[in-house]
């Protein structure tokens, strides 16, 4: 980095905390893959810093699902990957597969015609579920807390939650602490997608909305409707680039990125992201239109990565002075890039606050680490204590609740 600028974190978490601890804000969320990367675990499911990714992130998903591919497909998908790109991800694949799908008819491309790419896409999407098909793990964890944060405040406004992921993790955090939350769809038997309940909002605060932009596991394509199955099979994975779609098949993804829209046009709302990388054209997209368009709307993204990694999202937040990138070395805020620099705390008591945004090792060098989607929502969950108890491992709890805390959760995306 060369310029001379500095961004003391503190400043910036000082105003997090309280937005955070009011329920006042109009506040929304945006989890990407990298969420459910930074929560490892063991061979048994269980919580452990030394485990692997509770589900891989998009290229090593990419490479586990082509390497599950029986022999045939392979030699198949191997043929098509040099028109591509370079490192083409599982979503820009199945694009293709499903686009010869749909225009070959009985012509064969690769020794398949269209209906044989119609199955090939469909037997990708089964591997592609089964491995983001896991569970949470039993033990509280990052969207545990995450959900405890949102329950534990009163709220003038919903959260709102905006995910291409198609896990159903924040689905079984929700359920598992008996809050409710809406995503779109409505019935009991067999739900269908709504699009008309998206544009109001006539439930109450206290229901969070979930929207599931890329799709989900379970969703399945019924000729008149889009339905919520309850399972977790993946037959139905749609990207919005996927089909050529009939005006069923188009309604989630044209009412969920409106809703993202309009929740980004909404005067005095912010938008947190976390674990998102901004190499999804169609949602930076939306950033980018929202943010020219409402000046009182603001975007913080928590990137993992050293700032001068986050090329994408640099370009765009010094575009947009408000859009914020809060990244492990670094930051741009207000259309500024700049190192971190912590001053003195502005009380004693955020000696102990800062440790759960700020880290120091034994060897003196120190970096923000809400980047990491297990500490950010440990940082959430903490936004109305007070009196924080450090334990030996660093790991931030109430210090009423020592006993009980979690411990294990702190994975790196």
């Amino acid at each position: 980095m060369t310029d001379t600028t500095l961004h003391n974190p503190d400043r910036f978490m000082v105003d997090l905390r309280q937005i955070l601890s009011q329920g006042k804000k109009r506040i929304g969320l945006l989890l990407g893959a990298g969420a459910p990367v930074s929560v490892r675990v063991n061979a048994e499911g269980k919580l452990d810093e030394a485990g692997s990714p509770l589900i891989p992130d998009v290229a090593r998903l990419t490479q586990t699902v082509l390497d599950d591919l029986e022999a045939e497909d392979r030699t198949v998908i191997d043929q098509i990957l040099p028109e591509l790109g370079e490192n083409p991800n599982i979503e820009a694949i199945l694009t293709r597969v499903r686009r010869l799908s749909q225009a070959i008819g009985g012509t064969e491309v690769y020794g398949l015609n269209g209906q044989a790419y119609e199955q090939l896409a469909q037997r990708i999407c089964e591997k592609i579920g089964a491995i983001v098909a896991r569970s949470l793990p039993e033990e509280p964890n990052a969207f545990t807390e995450l959900v405890s944060w949102i329950g534990g405040t009163h709220r003038d406004y919903p959260i709102e939650i905006f995910t291409p992921n198609y896990d159903l993790l924040l689905e079984e955090a929700f359920e598992r602490a008996r809050l409710p939350y809406f995503d779109g769809f409505t019935g009991a038997h067999k739900p269908f997608f709504d699009p008309t309940s998206i544009a109001h909002d006539a439930l109450p605060a206290r229901w969070s909305r979930m929207w599931k932009i890329h799709g989900s596991l379970g969703w399945e394509v019924k000729p008149d409707a889009i339905i919520r199955t309850g399972s977790r099979n993946a037959t139905e994975l749609i990207y919005p680039d996927h089909l050529k779609y009939d005006q069923i098949a188009r309604q989630p993804y044209s009412a969920l990125f409106e809703r993202l829209r309009d929740f980004l046009t909404t005067p005095d709302t912010i938008l947190i992201c976390s674990g998102f990388s901004f190499f999804d054209a169609h949602i930076c997209a939306v950033f980018d239109e929202a943010l020219s368009t409402n000046n009182h709307t603001a975007i913080l993204a928590f990137q993992f990565k050293p700032l001068e990694e986050e090329e994408l999202a640099i370009k765009l937040a010094l575009r947009r002075p408000n859009l914020s990138i809060y990244a492990r070395d670094g930051a741009v805020i207000f259309g500024v890039k700049g190192k971190w620099s912590p001053g003195e705390p502005p009380t004693e008591e955020w000696k102990s606050i800062r440790r759960t945004f700020w880290e120091t090792k034994e060897n003196g060098e120190s970096h923000f680490v809400l980047g990491d989607f297990v500490r950010l929502a440990r940082f959430f969950a903490l936004a109305q204590a007070d009196d924080i108890f450090h334990s030996p491992d660093t790991t931030p709890v109430k210090a009423d609740q020592a006993e009980e805390a979690p411990g294990g959760d702190a994975g790196n995306a």
